[in-house]
């Protein structure tokens, strides 16, 4: 990744860092390391606020250039920064949110004479929120690449199967065209694979993981998404698979049905459209999360869906959020989340409702905010398609 881009990142970090009196921040986990040196390695990046970042490295080994070091422990750092002219630290920024307790430990032990803050997470979180011009482009890339693969999935179903099978021939669809596979979130035990398929009642099963909508998922050890049941006719199918095709966590929601569903799906499936203008018409630079949430909830009860919106028995208690290197980024469109919007901020909006034998219906694009509104991420037609 060229250098002016990650310095631009570094700086925002900086001028946050700046802000509450730290002088250095530690980074040490991968999602953060991409964002502020392009790519995943086993070390750490030392960002002090007013010199020059430094990347001490244990693995891979084949790494060398200006400011990049091989160490084998962290024990080794105080010295050699100070080897490289480098003042230790008086206020030390470490990802809190994120390391292992013991790893924590090691790391603040390293700096003794530093005060050691664990507000690392929050604090790169925030600066990610907003996206470069850079990152955006990423965006864009990654939308189109989304796109495509969705728009071959009525090729590859085929009568009798069950939802696992369409969702592996979904996956490798998506693969062929880029998708790296790997799906990173952001949240305590916030697992899934790729993303999800859900037909019929499996979508209004309850999960643990706080995602839009749940499912049985094959096994208690991951409960979420496909069942293994076969698709029945009348089902409506939900796919909903991560589109991460250049480390960039793209989300894109399209409903397909098993023959013709019965004519309230089509009716729910439009106030899900609706929602989705009537939220786009309305967020701009400025406008509050929240907002965007209750009027969302307010269109779903004036048409008579308010006891099937999000959820059925455990319901999502949002209807938007952050994408970024991970899903789950801010900001989020739910209640009491007063955070305004801003320009370069980009999000996935997910309206769904989900109708007692029958299945999912709803839509969820990836849009990017600009000075004047929102721009589409993802544009593929948004009609449910009958397979």
């Amino acid at each position: 990744m060229l250098q002016p881009e990650l310095k631009l990142r570094r700086d925002k970090i900086r001028s946050l860092m700046a802000l509450q009196g730290i002088d250095a921040a530690l980074i040490a986990c991968n999602v953060n390391l991409i964002y502020t040196f392009g790519r995943v390695v086993g070390g750490y990046l030392y960002l002090p606020l007013h010199a020059p970042a430094q990347l001490f490295v244990k693995r891979p080994c084949n790494l060398a250039g200006e400011h990049i070091h091989s160490i084998r422990k962290p024990e080794e750092l105080p010295a050699l920064l100070k080897e490289n002219d480098i003042s230790l630290p008086t206020k030390l920024m470490l990802e809190g949110d994120e390391l292992p307790y013991r790893e924590y430990c090691r790391l603040a032990a390293c700096f003794p004479e530093a005060e050691v803050v664990p507000c690392g997470t929050a604090l790169i979180r925030q600066a990610r929120s907003v996206k470069t011009n850079v990152e955006i482009e990423m965006f864009r890339r990654s939308g189109m690449a989304h796109v495509k693969a969705y728009q071959q999935i009525p090729s590859v179903y085929r009568t009798g199967m069950t939802d696992r099978q369409f969702s592996i021939e979904i996956e490798r669809l998506m693969r062929l065209e880029g998708c790296l596979g790997i799906f990173r979130v952001f949240g305590q035990s916030m697992e899934i694979f790729m993303g999800s398929l859900l037909a019929g009642d499996n979508a209004a099963v309850p999960s643990p993981y706080d995602f839009a909508l749940g499912g049985k998922g094959l096994d208690p050890s991951l409960p979420g998404g496909a069942s293994g049941d076969f698709l029945q006719p009348g089902q409506s199918i939900m796919v909903d698979m991560g589109g991460n095709f250049n480390g960039y966590m793209g989300d894109m929601s399209r409903v397909f049905s098993v023959g013709k569903l019965p004519e309230k799906a089509y009716v729910a499936h439009q106030v899900c459209l609706d929602i989705q203008e009537a939220i786009v018409q309305q967020a701009k630079p400025g406008t509050v999360c929240e907002d965007l949430y209750n009027m969302a909830v307010g269109m779903a009860e004036k048409a008579g869906f308010a006891d099937y919106f999000m959820g059925v028995k455990q319901k999502a208690k949002f209807v938007g959020h952050g994408i970024g290197l991970e899903i789950n980024e801010m900001p989020v469109l739910a209640p009491r989340m007063k955070q305004e919007l801003e320009p370069g901020m980009v999000f996935a909006l997910e309206p769904k409702i989900v109708l007692p034998e029958i299945g999912p219906v709803g839509i969820e694009n990836s849009w990017v905010v600009t000075t004047e509104g929102l721009e589409k991420l993802t544009p593929a037609p948004e009609d449910i398609v009958e397979l």
